[in-house]
């Protein structure tokens, strides 16, 4: 696509990935925000600029999906904690692109909506595509180290991470936090939880024209010997405070691909799992084998005074590779598309004209 195209963008969501989605669409000049989905009634009627704390950006909040569709929007930024197939398949049918960060790589893990949502981007000639910081870029690193190889017998996406101070309960409760160590529901939680992982362990074996035999996950916890005050909850002693899940692809019995978190909380662990640095370690089994370490710093001018300022990196981090791909997607065949469909996607408009 030409560098001086524009394109319209309809932001749905102001929650904490939101509101860096907004901002980096504000501050490019490949973007033009002209919408904004309002989930929260309090929203509505408010401008967008200063619902993400910054300045007034003649763009007002609504909750009225008919009326940001007739704007005509070329893509909406799909912001949603989880992915609502209804909404989806109304903005596809309506012929508008979706780029999205809701648990959405492959679809997969959607069932039937998965066969909605293809109708939906063949009804509207539209696409929709899904990534975040893990899983999505990570993926995409691993993809791309695979290159250097000629040949490839495993492919390793590890990420660790201290979480005491992210207070999520909505997303961490799900996946065992804070239930009892010897609750018979964990494992299936686990599963449950991290699902989306299944789907990065899809597009891996994808990118290597590998077909699976089998997805797997198996889990693993940790207990908390003291009482875990996390903020807006507690986790009390005897409960998950460690999470390890990994998801498996194999083939013939070996594990090809091997996507895998591990998470803890507090100082009190039981086993006492520790932890290398915050972020992933992706390893490419093979001739060469590849091995990176990937993670996150703040840069010198950012100012954090606080730890929720500070986890604004992480949301950054988490919004902009589909914003990134928007482009490519806007370009893209209708359906649902992966890293593995797109050309490579380019960080455009990001750079600061320099001072005059």
């Amino acid at each position: 696509m030409p560098s001086s195209q524009s394109y319209r963008i309809v932001q749905w969501n102001t929650g904490n990935v939101g509101k860096s989605s907004v901002q980096a669409i504000a501050a490019n000049p490949a973007f033009d925000l002209v919408g904004c989905y309002a989930w929260s009634k309090d929203k509505v009627g408010r401008d967008v600029g200063e619902l993400v704390g910054g300045q007034p950006l003649g763009v007002t909040a609504t909750d009225d999906v008919d009326e940001l569709l007739a704007l005509k929007p070329d893509c909406v930024v799909y912001n949603a904690m989880w992915p609502n197939v209804d909404e989806l398949v109304g903005i596809l049918s309506a012929g508008v692109n979706v780029v999205a960060t809701a648990s959405f790589i492959t679809g997969h893990n959607l069932g039937d909506g998965r066969d909605r949502i293809l109708e939906a981007c063949k009804h509207g000639g539209s696409t929709i595509f899904g990534s975040g910081v893990s899983p999505g870029f990570a993926e995409l690193l691993a993809i791309v180290a695979a290159n250097a190889c000629d040949r490839v017998d495993k492919v390793t996406i590890q990420e660790s991470a201290d979480t005491t101070f992210y207070d999520s309960p909505d997303t961490e409760k799900p996946v065992g936090f804070g239930r009892p160590i010897d609750d018979p529901d964990l494992a299936p939680m686990a599963s449950q939880g991290t699902a989306i992982f299944s789907e990065a362990v899809r597009l891996i074996a994808d990118s290597l024209g590998v077909e699976l035999d089998e997805i797997r996950c198996d889990a693993e916890y940790a207990q908390t010997t003291e009482d875990l005050d996390l903020g807006s909850w507690t986790i009390p002693a005897g409960c998950v405070a460690g999470v390890h899940a990994s998801w498996k692809g194999i083939r013939a019995g070996e594990t090809i691909v091997d996507v895998n978190v591990r998470w803890r909380k507090g100082q009190s662990l039981e086993p006492d799992w520790q932890l290398g640095p915050d972020g992933w370690k992706i390893t490419v089994d093979g001739r060469p084998t590849v091995s990176m370490q990937v993670g996150f710093l703040p840069p010198p001018y950012f100012e954090a005074t606080t730890l929720e300022e500070f986890m604004v990196l992480g949301h950054i981090m988490t919004a902009l590779p589909p914003i990134h791909a928007i482009p490519a997607v806007v370009a893209a065949a209708p359906g649902i598309a992966t890293y593995n469909d797109l050309p490579l996607t380019r960080a455009r408009g990001v750079v600061p004209n320099p001072p005059e």
